[in-house]
């Protein structure tokens, strides 16, 4: 079972009822974001929480214990992190005592359940790759959000992704797909897949309501939200991109986890950095609309 660590900000505000939003730590590291864009990420996330009244609580593995809120020393840990924790790890890393590990976006939802946080804010999720009919690769992303009853709050799914399995597949789950005052599924760096969002919703009530009447008690709820006008990378521009650094990984036979932070770094050099601030801003963004839901949440 799950025994995560409570920072002591975190104890307490869940002690009294108060707001919290979980974070995933894979962001804050090298393998999501490269340094110092890293550490930018962490407090430009951590403030937006805060800003709105609410508790961050970054999740980890530090010395073989699954931490939810981290101390200023134990964040710059995490910085330096190079060992991904997905779900299936999180009893591996405990039981090998491993020394640093960074939380994905489902080990983050698992831990943000044990420990009582029913609202997690990321960039963006995994979720079906492109040729998953040969290679069979899902992420795990999408069976952790559909079995731990929190509201993941992100940007869609990563855009390298089969953005329309990733819906089939979180439709076969019963997983709620809302999308924050838009009508189209996001791909990540640009607003709109071209891909309609199932459900559309208008404000922060309507979410937690969508979590408190779901009909199945262990499922949570996707809420997808565009990255912000002005940060957006065009279709017509990052498309390109993304086929290349595809085209990139299957020619060094980079596969499974190793994908993503492969093509997140093609993109970054192709793309002359352009990618970072637009990771930036659709990452505070997240936290931003996060902590105001779990603010509305926490009110009852």
């Amino acid at each position: 079972m799950i025994d995560p660590s409570l920072s002591d900000d975190v104890a307490r505000a869940l002690a009294a009822g108060r707001a919290v939003v979980a974070l995933e730590s894979t962001i804050f590291s090298n393998l999501g974001l490269p340094a110092p864009a890293n550490a930018d990420a962490l407090e430009l996330c951590k403030q937006a929480v805060l800003d709105q009244g609410a508790t961050p609580a970054v999740t980890a593995i530090l010395d073989g214990r699954p931490h939810v809120g981290l101390s200023s020393d134990e964040e710059k840990r995490v910085l330096q992190g190079t060992r991904k924790v997905a779900e299936r790890d999180l009893a591996v890393a405990q039981a090998q005592r491993w020394d640093v590990g960074v939380t994905t976006v489902s080990a983050t939802v698992a831990l943000a359940h044990a420990a009582g946080i029913s609202v997690f804010a990321t960039g963006g999720i995994g979720g079906v790759h492109r040729g998953s009919e040969l290679s069979g690769d899902i992420s795990a992303d999408l069976d952790a959000i559909a079995n731990h009853p929190v509201i993941t709050v992100s940007a869609g799914a990563k855009a390298f992704l089969d953005l329309p399995r990733t819906l089939e597949y979180l439709e076969t789950a019963g997983v709620p797909v809302l999308g924050w005052q838009h009508d189209w599924f996001p791909a990540f760096y640009t607003r709109s897949s071209g891909l309609p969002i199932p459900h559309r919703v208008d404000d922060e009530r309507v979410v937690c309501d969508v979590l408190r009447f779901r009909a199945r008690p262990a499922t949570g709820v996707l809420l997808t939200v565009p990255i912000p006008v002005a940060d957006e990378i065009p279709a017509s521009r990052i498309n390109a991109v993304l086929t290349a650094a595809l085209e990139a990984s299957a020619r060094a036979g980079v596969a499974g986890p190793a994908v993503t932070p492969y093509v997140l770094a093609r993109i970054e050099k192709e793309t002359d950095g352009e990618s970072i601030p637009a990771n930036l801003a659709l990452a505070r963004n997240n936290a931003d609309l996060a902590a105001r839901i779990a603010v509305t949440l926490a009110a009852g």
